[in-house]
């Protein structure tokens, strides 16, 4: 039971509908929330067991964050520096840096390094709130290595209350390799080896990556192996990416910096929620997702950090709503949806996200009195308690 709640944030119904309730109490049996409700309402069958006061504060459902890259090793900070000093990241990609300088760490160290490092990432993440993690691999690219990769986000999600949800992610095409030949790799190797680990297939269908043939023929062999979709899409430049993800029915098109209003209404009309990356955007200086248009387009929209080691070495989901907010010109009610309930239904988990009956126990006790103050004070973990299937965990 969790008691002394200022604002008790439920999202029960539309997106950006938060369904406050003041002055709530809300009771969890086992790992489900089994009744929400005004503080002095409690029914009687709940008025017993561990009781956490939220002492005023606001509580709000765990984050849901639904775009890492969070199995890596190596330090690109040296290419943050690069383009801050003005150069191009296909630049960086080219010349071998990129994707391809932590393919090479990731490929050196030792499994149980990876997973050390993985785990602490985590530690972080859900000390900042964050409960239910996706988690990619695409720092491999030989089958052997991307397998390895799926079977150290299981393991760092065994050693950590967040929940873990893999995915296989065609990133790019192994250096040197003829992008045809390696998604040809990717199709009757890779993804045969992969889909065993992972829930979900994506794809970076991007300049540089894969084009639109390719990553169609990717991702049809992915939901040929029992694999629900997502699609990078529409980051670096225009390249159909989003219009793709809408005609797979894929779950989520992600990035999409470059998305048009037709994109918005492709994926609206096809049930693809739309995840946003401020971070990536900030680090890379980049032309920012536009997340009101498409949100106002009535495109469900879910907020990730995009954690990497080049391009948002961000693990705060916290920042991630205030640059939507300061950047993307989202409401902060509208923010705190994506960042929760968007972040579930982008992963296809109806049970998370929200604090409702029959929801997953997960909870997030902030030392503020509004969820208002996750924008108003960037920066600053608020997070006091943290709450994962009905334990205190944080």
């Amino acid at each position: 039971m969790v008691t002394d709640i200022g604002e008790l944030i439920t999202n029960p119904g539309p997106p950006g509908d938060l369904g406050i309730v003041a002055d709530a109490a809300v009771a969890i049996s086992g790992e489900r929330v089994a009744w929400v409700g005004p503080g002095g309402d409690v029914p009687a069958e709940h008025r017993h067991g561990e009781v956490v006061s939220a002492g005023g504060g606001a509580v709000l459902p765990g984050f849901v964050d639904a775009h890492t890259h969070l199995v890596f090793a190596g330090d690109r900070s040296d290419e943050f520096a690069r383009r801050l000093r003005g150069e191009p990241y296909a630049d960086i990609l080219a010349s071998g840096g990129g994707i391809h300088a932590t393919v090479a760490a990731t490929r050196a160290a030792m499994s149980d390094s990876l997973v050390d490092e993985a785990a602490a990432r985590l530690e972080r993440m859900l000390r900042s709130g964050t409960t239910t993690v996706e988690v990619k691999s695409g720092y491999g690219l030989t089958t052997e290595h991307e397998v390895r990769i799926l079977e150290v986000a299981v393991a760092a999600g065994v050693r950590s209350p967040v929940d873990v949800v893999p995915t296989f992610l065609a990133h790019v095409p192994d250096k040197g390799s003829d992008p045809g030949e390696y998604a040809d790799l990717v199709v009757e190797e890779i993804i045969p080896a992969t889909a065993p680990l992972a829930r979900y297939c994506d794809v970076f269908c991007d300049r540089g990556a894969f084009d639109v043939d390719q990553s169609r023929r990717i991702l049809e062999a992915g939901r040929a192996h029992g694999l629900q979709l997502r699609v990078h899409a529409e980051q670096l430049t225009h390249t159909g990416g989003a219009a793709l993800a809408a005609d797979l029915r894929a779950v989520s098109a992600d990035h999409l910096d470059h998305a048009t209003e037709e994109d918005a209404r492709l994926l609206r009309e096809a049930g693809v929620v739309a995840v946003v990356l401020p971070a990536a955007s900030l680090s890379m200086r980049s032309p920012r997702a536009p997340a009101r248009m498409l949100w106002d387009s009535g495109v469900t929209v879910a907020l990730a950090t995009d954690c990497n080691p080049g391009t948002s070495n961000v693990e705060n989901m916290s920042l991630v709503v205030a640059l939507a907010c300061l950047e993307m010109n989202l409401s902060p009610e509208e923010a705190v949806w994506a960042a929760t309930r968007g972040g579930a239904l982008a992963l296809d988990t109806p049970d998370l996200g929200s604090i409702v009956p029959g929801a997953r126990g997960d909870l997030v006790i902030l030392d503020a009195p509004s969820h208002r103050h996750i924008p108003y004070r960037p920066g600053t973990n608020l997070v006091r308690t943290v709450v994962k299937g009905g334990e205190v965990v944080v």
